[in-house]
Formats: C-alpha cells, structure tokens, sequence
C-alpha cells in the first residue's frame, strides 16, 4: 500500500461554515498561517466588517470597530465589550475563518481563552513592527499547538 506524505492534505473537505469547526491548522489546506493576511476562502474582499459581529470557536467576543485590508499587514480590532472589561483586542486576518454577510458576523477559529491571552492590543503601537511580531507569533503558536485537521 502507498504511504501518504503527512506534510500534505489528501482528500480534505472544504472547512465547515459555522462557527469555525473543521477549520484547518494554518489557514489553507496546504497553506502554511499568514497572520496579516486574509485567506482566499474567508470571504472578505471588498467588504467592509466594521460593525460585524464576531464569533470565536466558542462563542461570541464582540464587534469589529476598525478593520485593514493592506497587503501583508491586515486585521480587525474588535471591540469586546463587557466581556473582557470593555478591551478591544487585535485579531491577525489569518485568524478569520470566515464571513456570513447575511448575519453580518466575522466566524474566528480560535477560542475566547486564546484570545483572552493574546499579548495586549495597544492603539499606540499597533503598526509597530516588533508588536507585530510578538502578535503575529503568538498566533502561529496557538496553531502549532493544535494537531492539523482537528476541529477547533
């Protein structure tokens, strides 16, 4: 019998729509995770998201308040209300998993927790490059945590 490469996806379904499950560990298929950029499948060229809703793997965290859509370096700013005390918190596109825009809801495959404990959104600093970094790592690790193909 012919040994499959595990470095590659064979045969994998298109991710489910709701609520990230099925999502795959680093965007793309055979994609490696691109913080600052948005995934072809997540539906959110030309469309501006500001004021969408936004659902985490486990429920609801807030609305977007700012979104960027420049190449290499785009993300939402979401606003999380009351519930991490009013925060807003800075989401690398890669982590959109995808857009319904009948429900006007951003679908993120990462859990409340996750981002709970992302490094501290700072307005100040938020185009710097070395928080971007420490940011955009910080999400990498949380997919490299998690085995490839497993529902989030």
């Amino acid at each position: 019998m012919e040994r499959l490469d595990p470095r590659t996806t064979h045969g994998t379904p298109d991710p489910l729509t709701h609520g990230g499950e099925g999502a795959f560990a680093g965007g793309a298929p055979a994609g490696r995770f691109d913080p600052w950029s948005y995934r072809d499948e997540a539906g959110v060229t030309g469309v501006d998201l500001v004021g969408y809703k936004v659902e985490a793997s486990d429920g609801s965290i807030g609305k977007v308040d700012r979104a960027s859509y420049e190449v290499n370096s785009s993300y939402l700013v979401v606003d999380t209300g009351p519930w991490i005390f009013g925060k807003k918190v800075m989401l690398p596109a890669g982590t959109v998993n995808h857009a319904d825009h009948d429900e006007r809801k951003v679908y993120v495959d990462r859990s409340k927790d996750q981002i709970k404990a992302a490094p501290e959104f700072d307005e100040t600093v938020d185009a710097d490059p070395a928080y971007r970094d420490k940011l955009g790592g910080y999400y990498d690790d949380t997919y490299s945590s998690i085995p490839p193909g497993t529902a989030r």
